[in-house]
């Protein structure tokens, strides 16, 4: 591969870089689908420790993503890890000099997965390969490896979520215990050489462990475990005695009780969390000690109306900020140095968010750039920190025109019981008032629904004509514990109020013509779908639903001949709480059952659903479909046999939009 595949010129490069204002009038020529929904062509780089190096996924049209190291030092690149029959998936910095990472296949749906994703190791130059782990029951994913089959790890050995040390050949993995029917149980942490393919055994642990938390040296420090009861307990380790102590628990679905939730250890060793701050509804970050096991008296990150979401920015020496995000992701910087670098590369992008991130031990001045708005798909640059220049690395939708996309604006309405709900609208670019609008309903649905940022399936919208509103109704999650508490137990009820009030409210401001107003969502915004064409017939002229739940008994009670990931442990203990008992709300479930009143809906309906989908399996759409189908003939059903819980083939991404479109423009056109 030449320098230039990693150094290629954007079109939309001049406009990106130096801030260029945006041109006066878009083509008048729609996007097509296919620059939405296909595969993003570049979707991230990794700086080695040092900063001297980048690693880099690239994609190859027809080929499979291989894996390449940068030297930055003067643009030479090597393809350093490729699969004759897969992907490079997650791939990470031991060292400067060595990585590991994982298999993936892109063009296989959920039903066509056949294997775990192994774990390789290799240096930059391309040198030292070793698999470590195997993929699934076969040993081995390449040809050409000298590692005998016993010298592997077993598949259920996967990368942590952390980085670690990166200052020596080792890294800690996860051996993960599953079911018989495929659970997650719990996890041990090895020490592994990436070299030799060694480990040293596992870290003992207190109990049935389901996470791990590395320390400032790169060591298990904190483990969350799994208990009886429904609860969750989290432990620290001692560095001295290799003590495991109990600091706090909570419940597991809820969330209720403990006092904090573990975030990170500085480079001090200090015990950075998340508490729920006094005389607020929302979570910040606090430092804890561990010794006398209290919280710091002053937030070191308080965000007024979110709850903390985000990650530490440390160097080798010392804390520099804080990734969070609000409406949109952006940084605390805590360091004046690293407050004058981020004025400076927002002076260069004055139109996008800009997330500096940093190698752990820079030896360069080479400083990773993401940057993104509304309008904008993520980009990747380099900045150096003493030329004050940018490099263009790739962009991962460059045929988007941002001049063609819609602004993106939070909005607060109030629920009929007072309670104020966030949402997102996006305005058609030029739109004027009162037009067709789609009501997209979040899945979930104990989620954060959206942020200020490019979504391909409501820029989609928008570039047809389409107003989109993203209502964050009760239940949701981000904006405090009253919001997401308010939800419980409301499916079907207060949560559907909020969706429909959101729509009148959109009505009201003359946002939307009111004969002209389709409702759809995934999952819960499926199970929303259904329930607002049935409580809310006036309002709503037609439904796109996909992988959405039709019945809750469903959840519950799943099919014989299908297979649900519907664990045991959450219809005991997060089900009842959060949805409702099966006994006690057995009337409740019976008057909030779309699969029961499938006989009152009238409108158009477009259905879609994976036909290897084991959260929401296929008897919730076989069964509805032929219920509604019954009394009304405009319903039509989608079913993409090897897909699971979402589109995960481009074709049937573009399918299934381009079906979208014609679907609405049918019933509530906007061309």
């Amino acid at each position: 591969m030449r320098p230039s595949l990693f150094l290629r010129v954007l079109a939309l490069a001049g406009a990106f870089l130096c801030g260029h204002a945006l041109a006066a009038d878009a083509a008048k020529a729609l996007p097509p689908s296919a620059d939405f929904f296909t595969n993003p062509e570049f979707s991230d780089a990794v700086l080695s420790p040092s900063g001297k190096y980048l690693a880099v996924r690239l994609a190859t049209k027809g080929k499979h993503d291989v894996l390449g190291v940068v030297d930055l030092a003067n643009d030479g690149i090597k393809v350093v890890g490729n699969f004759n029959d897969a992907d490079i998936g997650t791939y990470r910095w031991v060292n400067d000099n060595r990585l590991v990472f994982t298999a993936a296949d892109r063009d296989l749906g959920e039903a066509d997965m056949r294997y775990a994703p192994g774990l390789y190791a290799v240096n930059r130059d391309g040198t030292g390969f070793r698999q470590l782990a195997m993929r699934s029951w076969q040993p081995f994913l390449t040809s050409g490896s000298s590692t005998a089959a016993r010298d592997l790890l077993p598949w259920h050995t996967y990368l942590m979520g952390q980085r670690g040390a990166q200052d020596s050949d080792f890294i800690y993995v996860q051996d993960r215990n599953y079911s018989n029917t495929g659970e997650f149980l719990s996890s041990s942490v090895l020490r592994l050489n990436t070299v030799t393919g060694r480990t040293s055994g596992s870290v003992p642990r207190p109990g049935d462990s389901v996470a791990w938390m590395l320390d400032n040296e790169g060591e298990p420090r904190l483990t969350t475990t799994r208990e009886k009861g429904g609860s969750n307990n989290i432990y620290y380790r001692d560095p001295a005695t290799k003590d495991w102590r109990k600091l706090t628990d909570f419940e597991r679905y809820t969330g209720r009780g403990g006092g904090f939730r573990p975030l990170a250890f500085g480079n001090d060793g200090t015990l950075y969390v998340i508490h729920t701050t006094p005389g607020q509804d929302t979570t910040s970050v606090y430092s804890y000690d561990i010794a006398s096991g209290k919280l710091s008296d002053k937030a070191l990150v308080n965000l007024e109306g979110y709850d903390f979401n985000g990650q530490l920015i440390m160097d080798k020496d010392k804390l520099l900020g804080v990734r969070h995000l609000t409406d949109a992701w952006s940084t605390t910087w805590l360091d004046p140095a690293m407050q004058a670098m981020q004025a400076k590369v927002d002076q260069l992008l004055p139109n996008t968010v800009n997330l500096l991130s940093l190698p752990s031990r820079a030896e360069t001045p080479w400083v990773m750039v993401s940057a993104y708005a509304d309008i904008w798909p993520r980009r990747l640059m380099l900045y150096n920190s003493e030329t004050g220049k940018l490099r263009m690395i790739s962009a991962a939708y460059p045929n988007i025109d941002p001049n063609q996309m819609a602004r993106k604006e939070l909005v607060h309405y109030k629920a009929r019981d007072g309670l104020s709900i966030p949402a997102w609208l996006t305005l058609p670019k030029g739109a004027g008032k009162n037009l067709p609008m789609v009501v997209l309903v979040h899945g979930g649905p104990w989620a954060r629904g959206g942020s200020w940022e490019w979504v391909p399936a409501v820029q989609f919208l928008a570039s047809r004509g389409y107003a989109v509103l993203e209502p964050e109704y009760r239940g949701s999650t981000g904006y405090g514990s009253k919001l997401f508490r308010a939800g419980w137990k409301q499916w079907g009820m207060k949560m559907q109020d909020d969706i429909a009030d959101g729509t009148r409210w959109a009505i009201a401001q003359g946002y939307a013509d009111a004969q002209r107003i389709c409702i759809g969502g995934p999952n819960y915004g499926g199970y929303a779908t259904l329930m607002g064409l049935i409580k809310d017939p006036d309002l709503y002229k037609c439904g796109v639903e996909w992988l959405g739940i039709t019945d809750i008994n469903l959840l519950y009670d799943g099919s014989w001949n299908y297979r649900s990931d519907m664990s045991d442990d959450y219809k005991r203990y997060g089900m009842p709480a959060l949805i409702g008992d099966q006994e006690k709300d057995a009337e409740q479930f019976k008057a909030t059952s779309p699969l029961l009143r499938a006989a009152e809906i009238r409108q158009p309906v477009l259905m879609a659903y994976g036909g290897a989908d084991t959260r929401v399996t296929p008897a919730h759409s076989l069964k509805f479909y032929k219920a509604v189908k019954a009394t009304n003939p405009n319903v039509e059903l989608i079913e993409y046999e090897e897909e699971g819980h979402g589109w995960k083939l481009p074709k049937n991404r573009v399918d299934f939009w381009d079906r979208v479109d014609k679907f609405l423009d049918k019933n509530i056109g906007a061309h």
